[in-house]
């Protein structure tokens, strides 16, 4: 999808562009170490785009271990033993094809260059001339074109670092790729402790780095980045109708917080994309401004990764199930290897999905001689809940009540914010921008009444209500 065909208004600035802008200006994300010329691929979240993730992760977490009884959590450690990775394959197959253009030194990875014939004729520049080459391989430089490439070699993902004050093959450690093993490592840990049986679910948040050679499209694909990850264990007949189960459960939990589903889909993996353990996959995708691009997977991973893990640590991780007769020895109890369904999704780029499902451009309209820029985020996972603002900033009475009102919001936990500066007009583009779904107007009225206004973010609709209810009001709103 083209980028200039998804967007508002009269501004012909891509849509990506708008985005970047708008998390600079109002404090969602900015460049590491800007003030140094910044860190390629490496981004800090500023006030509002770390309450944004905090509020997204918040979601996932309420959805997938709040609201059921078969799913628990774990917080793991970053660093694990190499073991661990050696086990998973990741140390010896973790890796891109790596290329250079020895024309343009640009530097890529092979399954994602352009696809062309090998042995084709093929135009590019080279010192200011277009010349003709022909295609050694079956694809040319993504970025010039060219066709006169290094050989390709193995770039293993990982970050590798030691641990300890001595530096040697011995102390080498990795910066974990990813989340999942550790439920895998923990499994009866998990299990014994909390007594659980099958089928149930261990859920795990946090940081996963790999050292990506293609970083793109802002927080999308960066070295750094957070995941949320569920390994569910089921007995091996149910893996498939669990699968079923997660898939659609997974889909609608982005739609039932506000995500468009005409800008989603579905789609399952061709036999040759699959991992070679996994008995199947779907992929949540978003339609991004460059098309589209994988949300969330989920995986019927089988078996593979509980057998490997016994495998390279001698420790038996199976299920015991005291009620089934094990039919190899007619005795009552069975050990079982559990399958596996991995719904696994990526923190940042979903962050992402709903700032771009979010941003709207209002023209001007009749009654309002300015257009706006408005943030459509759902309630719950708006950075501000409720903005507060005295209509007169001299009036003393107006500001403490207004910051009578702030205090009671955050007594009850509702992230509201209070704003004196400028026109009342500037201050509601502001919230709007930042996609604070309310705000409480305090004025002359307030002081005869008891009353304030509530604005609503998506319609700018206003209505008086009651000081005492205005916390219980805005409370139900995010129930929602």
């Amino acid at each position: 999808m083209d980028e200039k065909k998804k967007k508002t208004g009269t501004d012909e600035l891509p849509l990506m562009q708008k985005i970047a802008a708008l998390c600079k200006r109002r404090g969602f994300v900015f460049q590491s170490s800007e003030i140094y010329g910044g860190l390629k691929s490496c981004y800090d979240y500023g006030p509002l785009g770390a309450e944004l993730k905090r509020n997204v992760m918040a979601e996932w977490w309420r959805s997938m271990v709040y609201e059921r009884d078969d799913v628990v959590g774990i917080d793991a450690s970053i660093i694990m033993s190499p073991k661990v990775w050696q086990a998973s394959g990741h140390v010896s197959g973790f890796s891109d094809p790596l290329v250079d253009c020895k024309l343009c030194k640009a530097r890529f990875r092979a399954d994602h260059a352009p696809v062309v014939e090998k042995g084709a004729t093929v135009e590019y520049r080279k010192e200011g001339k277009t010349i003709k080459g022909v295609a050694e391989r079956s694809y040319v430089c993504p970025e010039c074109g060219s066709p006169e490439l290094s050989e390709e070699r193995q770039f293993n993902l990982m970050f590798k670092t030691n641990l300890g004050p001595v530096e040697s093959p011995d102390s080498v450690v990795y910066l974990r790729p990813e989340t999942a093993q550790a439920m895998f490592v923990n499994f009866l840990n998990v299990q014994q402790t909390y007594r659980l049986k099958l089928p149930f679910g261990i859920a795990q948040q946090g940081k996963s780095f790999r050292n990506e050679i293609t970083v793109e499209h802002f927080i999308f694909r960066s070295c750094e980045f957070e995941q949320m990850e569920m390994e569910f264990f089921c007995e091996p007949e149910e893996s498939d109708k669990w699968l079923e189960y997660w898939k659609q459960e997974r889909f609608d939990w982005y739609v039932r917080l506000g995500a468009k589903p005409e800008n989603l889909r579905l789609r399952t993996h061709e036999k040759d994309e699959l991992a070679h353990y996994a008995k199947g996959c779907y992929d949540v995708e978003y339609q991004y401004p460059w098309g589209w691009g994988e949300l969330e997977g989920i995986a019927a991973r089988g078996n593979y990764d509980l057998t490997k893990h016994q495998e390279h640590s001698g420790k038996k991780l199976t299920y015991f199930d005291p009620n089934k007769v094990d039919p190899a020895t007619g005795k009552q109890g069975m050990h079982i290897l559990p399958y596996v369904i991995e719904p696994a999704a990526g923190a940042t780029r979903t962050v992402l999905m709903f700032l771009l499902d979010a941003y709207d451009e209002e023209a001007p309209s009749e009654g309002r001689a300015e257009g706006r820029v408005v943030l459509r985020l759902h309630p719950r996972l708006a950075p501000i809940k409720v903005a507060v603002l005295p209509l007169v900033k001299k009036d003393e009475w107006l500001v403490d009540k207004s910051r009578a009102i702030i205090k009671e919001f955050r007594r009850n936990s509702i992230n509201a914010f209070y704003d004196e500066k400028d026109a009342i007009g500037r201050r509601y583009a502001r919230q709007d921008e930042a996609g604070t779904p309310f705000c409480i107007t305090v004025d002359g009225e307030t002081k005869d009444t008891d009353t304030v206004t509530l604005r609503y973010r998506d319609d700018m609709r206003q209505e008086r209500i009651k000081v005492q209810e205005a916390v219980d009001i805005v409370r139900d709103k995010l129930r929602d």
